[in-house]
């Protein structure tokens, strides 16, 4: 099957109006998704090794974060057993979703993840980082315009924070390299409807050069 996303489609929805970009804003934060054992342990049922791509990318913005200075916030997903707390999500996908049971160490972040005393740990239980958590209010009080998203998975808790970040009013920047997915297709269709309609998706070397430009203010 043929990912690649066509210069004629690319153009449809240039000359429509879609794929305007928005540029980074002048306070933003990093944002890392579900950093956690059960995408890189060969036994796990989400691993892949497409998600082991991500892996040094991700790290290295959180390097570059710090510093920067710029507020590092790392989400993990925890639910009680059973799922009781997680609704008809967890129906819909019970095996995956198994993995992120209250003790379960494949919900524990990977060893090679330095986390700082300064990054703030969000706890989540669905896709999006802002459904049912205190994200936007405290990125508000931080004074946050901008969101650096990075983490797994693309098609699913990347973008449905991408559509909500957009949604609460800051700027959406999905850091390509610092993305997986269990496949090519869903991870290039995904980042291409987020570059379309509802934030940027900027490379990493760009992102670097921005947060060492705010460094140097």
């Amino acid at each position: 099957m043929d990912t690649r996303i066509s210069d004629a489609l690319s153009d449809n929805y240039g000359t429509t109006g879609f794929s305007t970009k928005l540029g980074f804003g002048k306070n933003p934060a990093l944002l890392l998704i579900d950093l956690c054992e059960a995408y890189y342990r060969d036994h796990s049922p989400l691993y892949h090794p497409r998600f082991a791509q991500a892996l040094d990318p991700q790290l290295r913005m959180h390097r570059a974060a710090h510093e920067a200075g710029t507020l590092v916030i790392l989400t993990r997903t925890e639910i009680k057993k059973g799922g009781v707390d997680c609704g008809i999500y967890f129906q819909k996908s019970r095996v995956p979703m198994m993995c992120f049971e209250a003790g379960n160490p494949l919900a524990n972040f990977p060893e090679v993840l330095p986390v700082s005393d300064a990054d703030v740990i969000l706890t989540k239980r669905y896709p999006s980082c802002f459904f049912a958590t205190h994200l936007a209010s405290m990125l508000t009080a931080e004074g946050v315009d901008t969101l650096l998203i990075g983490g797994v998975s693309t098609s699913g808790c990347v973008r449905a924070t991408a559509l909500d970040c957009c949604q609460h009013g800051f700027r959406p920047m999905v850091i390509r390299e610092a993305c997986a997915d269990r496949h090519e297709a869903p991870h290039e269709q995904n980042l291409f409807d987020i570059n379309a309609k509802y934030g940027d998706v900027v490379s990493e070397a760009e992102t670097v050069a921005y947060l060492q430009s705010l460094a140097r203010s």
